[in-house]
């Protein structure tokens, strides 16, 4: 944290002040100084001293003078400080907190509308059971009003999204390097809520779901990384090599997987003196399909 800062009276008048006040002059006149005309310099200034961001981002430059020092700890306190001194409430838009929750009920909505999709899809198969006339008009319309509501999560907007998602990335930048990587995770989830088009949150995001082994995850973010930008070498990179490790999980998967049902297999047919032994399948390369065929005599 910082350390205080102790000034010293020399070469400072003490009893100056920045208001234009009335000099009283000898002899009983008095004059007032002359306006001291402001420079752009000073506007703009006094524009970021008055805005309401303006505490956020003085706390935020102090946390990436920490993090420049590797004094994650206290980085993280500052961007977190940086978080809560940003303009909240009515007008301005929701908390991180806020928006998690409302993804949270959005993404358990298109559970329970798959669900009952489902339910609806095998009722059909089994012939309907015994509806009465006009239910499966009724079905069909309010499947319809589902298929045609949102797919994906749309986060409402904040004042001041773009700022949030910088502190919000740059507290998961310390939080993964003091190893706390589902509290990175959700801090990368929270600065993409606020703006889905930040680069440097999905590449964070990417290293951290890389971090977790989670592979399907980093993938996923650094596609979308070097869709956002092109140019990104780093995100371009890590495309190609991702895409190589998520090969190699998928096939060495489906190894096991293939393992096990061959296991099950043989452990049911071993019942009947048979294994999978005794059956050939043999793909066509026109269509793709198998044919398979028995031989008794295999053993």
């Amino acid at each position: 944290m910082p350390t205080e800062t102790k000034f010293d009276s020399e070469g400072f008048d003490l009893g100056a002040s920045n208001e234009a006040e009335v000099i009283y002059e000898i002899g009983g006149g008095a004059t007032s100084p002359p306006p001291v005309k402001k420079t752009d310099g000073d506007n703009d200034k006094t524009k970021q001293s008055n805005s309401p961001i303006a505490e956020s981002e003085r706390l935020k430059e102090l946390g990436n003078d920490e993090f420049r020092q590797q004094n994650h700890l206290d980085a993280y306190d500052y961007y977190t400080d940086a978080i809560e001194a940003c303009p909240m409430g009515v007008g301005m838009g929701p908390t991180g907190k806020e928006l998690l929750q409302l993804r949270d009920e959005f993404d358990e909505q298109q559970r329970e509308r798959q669900a009952e999709r489902h339910r609806r899809d095998m009722e059909r198969r089994r012939g309907g059971g015994d509806k009465k006339d006009g239910e499966d008009k009724k079905d069909d319309d309010e499947e319809g009003e589902e298929e045609s509501g949102p797919t994906e999560f749309i986060p409402p907007r904040h004042t001041y999204g773009d700022k949030l998602a910088v502190y919000y990335s740059n507290r998961a930048a310390t939080t993964l390097h003091l190893g706390r990587y589902e509290e990175a995770i959700e801090d990368c989830d929270v600065a993409l809520l606020y703006n889905p088009t930040y680069v440097k949150a999905l590449m964070r995001r990417c290293t951290v779901n890389e971090r977790i082994d989670n592979t399907e995850g980093a993938l996923r973010d650094a596609k979308r990384a070097y869709e956002l930008d092109p140019t990104n070498k780093v995100a371009r990179k890590n495309v190609s090599r991702l895409q190589k490790i998520e090969e190699e999980r998928l096939e060495k998967l489906k190894e096991e997987t293939m393992g096990k049902l061959k296991d099950l297999g043989n452990s049911i047919l071993g019942n009947f003196g048979l294994s999978l032994d005794n059956f050939n399948a043999v793909q066509d390369p026109n269509t793709g399909g198998y044919s398979i065929s028995f031989n008794q005599n295999k053993s």
